[in-house]
């Protein structure tokens, strides 16, 4: 009988050996498989919930938050969206096969560079069973193949998801093996499955700060990540102090507990009079707590002093920090000290300043004039989204299509021969 990490290795193994053939389906087929994959999420919602159910009576019998048990539920919505996902990644471009770009040389060799699959994706994620089928979308139409580790309070539930993808994949081109789940809860599954260098080619962890930093403890695989999203909005001298009003309640209040959502606001001295007073009652009035400093507790009275560890915090909650900043290089002083390289957003009326705040400030996302809730793969147009990267290696930002895939060189001759 095999242990617990030759059962791994096999599993990789046979979606490696798949991952060469979905590599090389066309579009068409692609497609059609994505279609009648979310065909059968729709038509198997019985089976789907009742799976999930089991999970849920398990994660309250071990007192799991109702945060928590929302994210796992597989509820009427969320399916649909499942299926919906699967639907638009299929009427999105094939990024596989793309011609880059290609340039001749004085010999007249024709060299260019042509996108391909990444080859086989790792994904260790937590608690929201729909991942599985978001993940599985993606990285059918890059061509990779894809083996998810969910939650153990998800195991049921992923593993149903998993048995729908893999009946809707029987009577396509595609190898249902391309897509696994891994089948086992205990935690040293994914010890084993980071050390599979010779079969993945890429793992992404999604979830907390704990999951992430222990999975680029232990993997020998390339990893994708981001450890958290201490995200900046700098309200400049001349901005438009209704529109910064609007932004800074809607990137901290609309949804707190996500990578995206504002956690430090720095304002300008010249408007911090005017802006401070309006953007603390804004915020109060949806129950944020503020954390100022000396600057900002001088201009507005009965907010919580702010301690160095607030500027670094990533608190996914409804609480912010607020600094009142001399000038735009202070300003951008404390974005390079603090920021986690995820998104930053400058409110302002001043093009130049606007252009020489995307110049210098190299997080993965960089906005003028927008929430930092638009840093998402969907609302940027890339479709769903595998997650966020603030890794500079090979993606960086939201990894859609293009994010799972790489280049190769390809080079068109006519006889040439190298002196």
């Amino acid at each position: 009988m095999m242990d617990l990490a030759q059962a791994i290795k096999q599993l990789a193994r046979q979606t490696k050996a798949a991952a060469r053939v979905l590599a090389s389906a066309s579009t068409v087929e692609k497609d059609k498989a994505l279609r009648a994959m979310a065909r059968a999420l729709r038509a198997q919602k019985a089976f789907l919930q009742e799976q999930n159910q089991l999970d849920l009576e398990g994660a309250r019998a071990h007192g799991l938050s109702p945060a928590m048990l929302d994210r796992l539920t597989l509820s009427d919505p969320v399916i649909e969206g499942m299926a919906v996902g699967l639907e638009e990644v299929a009427a999105f471009p094939d990024p596989v096969g793309e011609i880059v770009r290609m340039w001749r040389r004085p010999n007249q060799l024709l060299v260019g560079k042509m996108r391909i699959p990444l080859g086989v994706v790792g994904m260790i994620y937590e608690s929201r069973p729909n991942v599985t089928a978001d993940a599985t979308g993606l990285c059918l139409k890059s061509g990779n193949g894809v083996i998810l580790r969910g939650g153990s309070e998800a195991f049921n539930s992923n593993l149903a998801v998993l048995r729908v993808l893999h009946e809707a994949l029987r009577g396509t081109a595609i190898p249902p093996e391309a897509i696994q789940v891994v089948p086992f809860v205990e935690r040293q599954a994914i010890n084993h499955l980071l050390e599979c260098e010779e079969e993945i080619d890429l793992i992404i962890p999604r979830g907390g700060e704990g999951l992430i930093r222990f999975v680029v403890e232990h993997s020998r695989i390339p990893v994708i990540k981001h450890y958290k999203g201490v995200c900046h909005i700098y309200v400049d001298a001349g901005a438009d102090l209704e529109m910064a009003r609007k932004i800074v309640v809607n990137a901290k209040v609309q949804r707190p507990g996500v990578c995206n959502a504002a956690e430090t606001i720095l304002v300008h001295k010249e408007v911090a009079a005017a802006f401070l007073p309006l953007m603390v009652a804004d915020l109060k009035a949806e129950q944020v707590e503020i954390r100022g400093c000396p600057k900002t507790l001088a201009l507005v009275s009965d907010l919580v002093p702010a301690e160095e560890a607030d500027w670094g915090a990533e608190y996914l909650a409804l609480v912010v920090a607020v600094r009142v900043v001399d000038d735009f290089e202070e300003a951008l002083a404390h974005i390079a000290v603090y920021a986690s390289d995820h998104t930053e957003t400058i409110i302002t009326s001043d093009y130049q300043r606007s252009q020489e705040f995307l110049r210098r400030v190299n997080s993965s996302v960089v906005m003028i004039n927008a929430s930092t809730r638009f840093s998402d793969g969907g609302q940027m147009g890339l479709g769903a989204e595998i997650g966020i990267s603030t890794t500079r290696l090979h993606a960086y930002g939201p990894m859609g299509l293009e994010g799972l895939t790489t280049t190769k060189y390809i080079i068109y001759g006519s006889g040439q021969i190298r002196e």
